[in-house]
């Protein structure tokens, strides 16, 4: 394995999904993607834009998260580029795809989830005490 992300950043690549990094004294000139296979490129954005349209996935939930941040067209490529190295993953490991749920990154970080919704609540004027509910 090589210093540049190994196999799956090469199928990436392959796939006309990886990100490109260009720079130049320090700063971010491009991010386009690399050269490669237009057929499995238009495969997977088709692939992501019937993902993100499905409700309660993993892969909708990272395709809303992005896009508020980054825009549509780098949130395709980037939950493209996501399946590439999933299906690389479990191809390599003979393992089944597991479904993380659209639930995953609020359990990943729940205090700045928290954290986060109490200010805008406060921003509103309100007031409000959280305690966590008891487990049945």
């Amino acid at each position: 394995m090589t210093g540049d992300g190994g196999p799956p950043a090469r199928l990436a690549a392959w796939s006309d999904v990886s990100p490109g990094n260009e720079e130049s004294a320090g700063t971010q000139c491009s991010g386009k993607t690399r050269q490669g296979s237009q057929a499995m490129h238009t495969g997977l954005t088709q692939l992501v834009h019937a993902a993100a349209r499905t409700k309660g996935t993993y892969l909708s939930a990272l395709y809303q998260r992005l896009a508020a941040r980054r825009g549509k067209n780098r949130a395709i490529v980037a939950v493209a580029h996501s399946i590439v190295v999933a299906a690389f993953h479990m191809l390599a490991r003979d393992e089944l795809y597991r479904e993380l749920g659209s639930s995953y990154f609020d359990g990943h970080r729940r205090a700045h989830l928290v954290d986060q919704l109490t200010r805008r609540i406060e921003r509103l004027e309100y007031h409000m005490i959280l305690e966590p509910v008891a487990a049945a």
